[in-house]
């Protein structure tokens, strides 16, 4: 996540100092609506950074998981856990792969997703196995996933990073090819289908389909982070699933369990099985409330057809705003509900103005606005998404 540039953040007393904080605190919400301590109402269109799926309050989930907090909240992985082979059997039946492992957050499916990749090469004879990984990418803030995240200001004061890296321009099959034909140490690919922290910048249909194309003909894991893209937030349960391709390697988190911390790692054939018991764990992951929420969670989307949702209103706002800012110098990325505005300068400043205007934004890339509302976003509320935002970034670019 990256900290808001904005001059009215500020940091608690008591509490390290790592976020550019709005004075705001938020105490309720309900639907894709949330209040604040002293009363004041937002339009969430934020939805906690694409983890809200199925906003506040939402009246099917949070019976469900009441019921599970006072049925079992944690145990040890030592036994089984009848939810994970529930939840697992979903994920797979959704994605077309082979088997899950349930973790805590992106940046641990992430994390699970370097170790596979290190050991499928070290299985194949290769000492030093690298990964190809992107400009623009952000995949955690472990050392790590740090290491393979492409930005320069966020691992500033962390070195050294970790070796085993090599770093190519998106939607170019060119350098792709290029590692392919020097490189005998690679193993895998590594990217966000729809890069969110860098920028809301998206991989072509038509590039997944070289890559999934090269990593075959390689033997290279093809892996896929859609911590923040996936979970139908595009329109598709996954993003890749508009290039009609499937991963061998695909981390998740985020709005899995609509609000609760989890985390997945969803593998195909060719990585199923590089794991062995010992080889990767956690404590808390996998855990019966984090399960019952994911299960709940995708058993609701399918009940409210919340994927089809997601694409019809993702359409319907971003007409608003591309009508909203017409004749401006800005540009839309993204899909469905994932939604990028580009505009010519850094605009942090738009963060603490939206606030005030009553609605929850994010900036990132400096200069790109970014939307990731709750899936059960109205058509109304789009409307008013689209109202309150375009005078903003109208006011603001005329400042300049």
């Amino acid at each position: 996540m990256n900290a808001p540039a904005d001059p009215n953040t500020r940091p608690l007393p008591h509490v390290m100092n790592t976020y550019g904080r709005l004075p705001i605190a938020l105490a309720y919400g309900r639907g894709c609506w949330l209040w604040d301590t002293q009363g004041r109402k937002y339009l969430d269109g934020l939805g906690g950074i694409a983890v809200n799926t199925l906003g506040h309050d939402h009246p099917k989930l949070v019976p469900a998981l009441q019921d599970q907090v006072a049925k079992l909240i944690h145990c040890s992985n030592y036994y089984e856990v009848p939810l994970q082979e529930q939840l697992a059997a979903k994920l797979c039946e959704i994605s077309g792969l082979e088997a899950a492992f349930f973790c805590n957050s992106g940046l641990e499916a992430n994390e699970a997703a370097l170790k596979i990749a290190r050991k499928f090469g070290h299985d194949k004879g290769i000492a030093r196995p690298e990964i190809i990984v992107y400009e623009h990418a952000f995949h955690g803030r472990s050392i790590a996933t740090l290491s393979a995240t492409g930005n320069p200001k966020v691992q500033a004061g962390f070195g050294p990073l970790v070796e085993g890296f090599v770093r190519v321009p998106l939607n170019d099959l060119a350098a792709i090819e290029h590692e392919a034909k020097t490189n005998p140490n690679v193993v895998a690919v590594f990217l966000e289908v729809i890069q969110g922290e860098g920028g809301i910048n998206r991989s072509r249909n038509e590039y997944l389909q070289g890559l999934r194309a090269i990593c075959d003909r390689q033997d290279w894991l093809l892996m896929l982070d859609e911590v923040q893209c996936g979970i139908g937030r595009t329109g598709r349960w996954f993003a890749h699933q508009w290039a009609g391709i499937k991963p061998d390697v695909m981390p998740l988190a985020k709005g899995l369990g609509s609000g609760v911390p989890i985390g997945a790692l969803v593998v195909g054939a060719r990585a199923k099985d590089v794991f062995g018991p010992g080889n990767h764990g956690t404590t808390f992951g996998g855990n019966p409330l984090a399960m019952r929420a994911g299960v709940e969670t995708l058993r609701i989307m399918e009940e409210d057809g919340l994927v089809a949702h997601a694409a019809e209103i993702g359409h319907l706002l971003r007409g608003e705003l591309e009508a909203g800012l017409a004749g401006l110098p800005v540009e839309f990325r993204g899909a469905g509900l994932m939604i990028g505005i580009a505009l010519p300068r850094p605009c942090g400043a738009l963060l603490g103005r939206a606030a005030e205007a009553g609605l929850m934004i994010s900036v990132t890339a400096d200069r790109v606005v970014r939307l990731l509302p709750p899936l059960i976003l109205s058509a109304d509320e789009a409307r008013r998404i689209a109202a309150i935002l375009c005078p903003l970034v109208r006011t603001f670019l005329a400042e300049s």
